[in-house]
């Protein structure tokens, strides 16, 4: 039995089964970041700081102005409900489910291992691992103060920054949270408790869970979702994955019209939990690396955003700007804002701002000028401000205009691209 959904339709129960058909609580707590936690899986981490680092952002989408320290201490503080691992880039994942990435591990072992089993490699991962059981966790400059003076030719510190991460790759090293941002290594033993480490979850159950995993926090997804979003490259367990969560009920085999490749149906399912939610009503602000865009394949399809992050394209070949953000309002993608965070003057730079297709900008630049707002509280900064760079720059500043009071001012600025925009 197949189920069939329209486009809007599934748009909705994605967005819903990421948690934009909740209302934003008025004073997000620790809970509300495990329950959005719970939804997404992973979160994940980066390190570019323009406006905020990515692995804020997604809660910020959700729960609205939360205060980060409150992240700080649930994620970054080490010790707690979440570590890192690869589980889509570097990711935040449930310290729970370390034996269920032994999969993982094992294949970066058989992948890259063999590099570290002789000469100065080995001597150099028999050394961190000492270090590591005597000193406890550490951040690679810590480990420096101790190299041995004698260290010789074979010593090179871009060689120990390699053999820590290919032993957190391989699971030996976990990460025992960040100062600052600078990760803190410990031996896996000293970070993963006992009950998390053991015993190993197998290859095809590994898969099939985390296929169930993405299916209920996707809502509605093909194939090549459910893989993207743990990154898993083996097909035929995916495949296998599908059949068996198909034949016990838990996905359902859906079409939803307008997915086609080759002029065919592309084949979907959507879990058995997923609700079908009659409206969106979020504005949000979105990272490039939030599950609702990172998968570009999906976001052209769900949303009609054919969406690239340009911080790598030479500055007079961006499209969009350096660091340019999707605007979600309702279960549409309606824009992108090329955001910066200036703290010097304390002001929220919007360097552009460029309509989608989807756009209908007499109700939608009222909705996004709030979440301008909302943000700049939430980054703590008094000002807004708006280039005229790109086809939405006025009609936010018109919005924005007289109605920043508990900010403090808004202001227009000059980018250094609007004098020549592209077509």
């Amino acid at each position: 039995m197949t189920d069939s959904l329209s486009a809007a339709e599934a748009r909705r129960m994605a967005l819903g089964a990421q948690g934009f058909s909740r209302r934003r609580p008025p004073a997000p707590q620790v809970r509300h970041l495990h329950t959005a936690m719970h939804r997404l899986g992973v979160l994940q981490i980066d390190s570019v700081n323009v406006f905020a680092r990515a692995h804020y952002m997604p809660l910020y989408a959700r729960l609205g102005a939360y205060d980060p320290s409150l992240l700080d201490r649930t994620f970054l503080s080490g010790g707690g409900r979440y570590v890192e691992y690869l589980a889509h880039e570097a990711t935040f994942v449930p310290v729970a489910d370390w034996a269920l990435w032994d999969f993982r591990m094992q294949d970066y072992r058989r992948r890259y291992g063999h590099a570290w089993l002789e000469g100065d490699n080995a001597r150099t991962l028999a050394w961190v691992r000492d270090e590591l059981a005597a000193r406890g966790p550490s951040r690679p400059v810590d480990i420096r103060g101790d190299a041995p003076k004698n260290r010789g030719p074979w010593w090179d510190w871009d060689e120990v920054k390699h053999a820590l991460e290919h032993l957190w790759r391989i699971g030996e090293v976990a990460i025992a949270g960040r100062q600052g941002f600078e990760r803190r290594y410990a031996l896996a033993e000293d970070v993963i408790p006992s009950a998390a480490q053991a015993p190993p979850v197998p290859r095809p159950d590994a898969i099939r869970e985390l296929v169930q995993r993405a299916a209920r926090s996707l809502g509605v997804a093909t194939q090549s979702d459910l893989a993207d979003y743990y990154r898993i490259k083996d097909r035929p367990l995916v495949q296998q994955a599908l059949r068996d969560l198909t034949d016990e009920g838990t996905l359902i085999p859906t079409v939803v019209r307008g997915w086609e490749k080759g002029g065919r149906p592309l084949p979907a399912w959507r879990h058995r939990d997923a609700a079908l939610p009659r409206r969106i009503d979020a504005a949000s602000v979105l990272s490039p690396f939030d599950p609702v865009v990172w998968f570009r394949e999906r976001a052209l399809r769900l949303y009609g955003l054919d969406y690239r992050i340009e911080i790598y394209v030479p500055a007079h070949l961006r499209r969009y700007g350096y660091y340019s953000l999707p605007v979600l309002v309702g279960d549409r993608i309606v824009a992108r804002v090329d955001l910066k965070a200036d703290r010097a003057t304390s002001t929220l730079q919007v360097q552009s701002a460029w309509w989608e297709p989807s756009a209908k900008p007499a109700t939608d630049a009222p909705a996004i000028a709030t979440e301008l707002r909302t943000a700049a509280r939430w980054q703590q900064l008094e000002h807004v401000s708006v280039s005229r760079w790109g086809d939405a720059a006025d009609d936010l500043a018109r919005m924005l205009d007289g109605h920043t009071a508990h900010l403090g001012s808004f202001a227009r600025h000059e980018h250094p691209r609007a004098a020549a925009r592209p077509s």
